[in-house]
């Protein structure tokens, strides 16, 4: 099999472990326990897993201190966190595709614009009129670009990516395929009329090393900005509305949607299918549970969850407690039958 490929020594010292049995063996895949064969790493992260590993094919497998000694693959490497060691070997065994700089002779560039060096550009993308494109970018097909967009260097917009104009997307941004970046947000006055559309004339600016899930949104301000901070990464069918500012190195899974003007601290991770309501201010290194509601301020360090979100614990004994008076209300239910068909 063509392709790199690391000694289980080679691991060991690579991700700074302690290596049992035989070093020479070589390994060219990382696979999970269930599926790993010849040839191939695996990890096991913990000892609700030691089933698995003891049936486990694969040539070398990485472990925690608490499974050096289990069953399972002779040649292991045992190191205090699995899962971060085996995402280091997965970068060496299973690289990205090397970079072709290139530009497709389908794509359209408008006037103005500049493209940096070493840029790779698919077929029919669609650049607008002033656009500046840093070093080494990478342009998905089918990717439009807006009139005045900036991207940094490293940026990488898979297929149809859509950068509406005048967005700023810091270095190395990954936005997957789908993502719209900078339309226009949701307002709108009513009256007897109907809806009338507000402009938004707002901008939208990315910071460095953030990623953008697939069919994600994040909408251009109102008036104000949208910011999002360095270092947050939105996982797919995320909704950011207008002029939502984020701090750095926030969480947003799956199918979280964030309201219009909330202002969210660092650190902040909101768990899938959870919403942020409008205009609310959420502190530094608040945790928002799945599913959950939250409807106004949360201060720096909670915990929160539940419709709608309140302190975590307190959600769970709330939860306890519907339970343990569910046995309740059949009885009452039956003792309130038998009274009427008593009487």
């Amino acid at each position: 099999m063509d392709g790199p490929s690391l000694t289980a020594q080679a691991v060991a010292e690579l991700v700074g472990g302690r290596l049992y049995g035989p070093g020479a063996v070589i390994l060219r895949r990382v696979r999970s326990l269930k599926q790993a064969d010849a040839g191939d790493l695996s990890l096991c992260t913990g000892a609700k897993y030691a089933e698995a590993l003891a049936a486990c094919h694969a040539t070398a497998v990485l472990v925690p201190e608490v499974l050096a000694d289990a069953p399972g693959p002779a040649t292991r490497v045992v190191v205090a966190d699995p899962a971060r060691a085996m995402a280091a070997v997965s970068r060496v065994l299973h690289p990205e595709r090397p970079r072709t700089p290139a530009v497709d002779p389908t794509a359209r560039i408008g006037p103005g614009a500049l493209i940096g060096a070493g840029a790779e550009i698919a077929a029919y993308v669609v650049i607008g009129a002033d656009v500046v494109i840093g070093e080494r970018v990478r342009l998905g097909p089918h990717v439009v670009i807006g009139e005045g967009t900036r991207l940094g260097d490293d940026v990488r917009l898979d297929a149809h990516v859509t950068i509406y104009d005048g967005v700023i997307l810091g270095a190395r941004v990954w936005c997957k395929a789908s993502a719209v970046i900078g339309g226009a947000g949701y307002g709108f006055l009513s009256d007897a009329g109907g809806h009338h559309r507000v402009p938004q004339v707002g901008g939208c600016i990315i910071g460095d090393d953030v990623e953008v899930g697939s069919c994600s949104c994040i909408d251009r301000g109102s008036l104000d900005d949208t910011v999002i901070g360095s270092g947050t990464k939105l996982d797919n069918h995320v909704h950011v509305g207008h002029n939502v500012r984020t701090g750095r190195d926030c969480l947003f899974i799956a199918g979280v949607d964030i309201g219009g003007s909330a202002q969210l601290g660092n650190r902040v991770v909101v768990a899938g299918q959870s919403g942020i309501g409008g205009h609310l201010v959420v502190g530094d290194d608040v945790m928002v549970g799945a599913k959950s509601a939250v409807i106004s301020d949360v201060p720096s360090g909670m915990a929160v969850s539940g419709y709608p979100a309140r302190p975590h614990r307190e959600f769970l004994r709330a939860q306890a407690t519907l339970y343990r008076l569910a046995p309740y209300a059949n009885a009452l239910e039956a003792l309130i039958k038998k009274e009427r068909s008593d009487g």
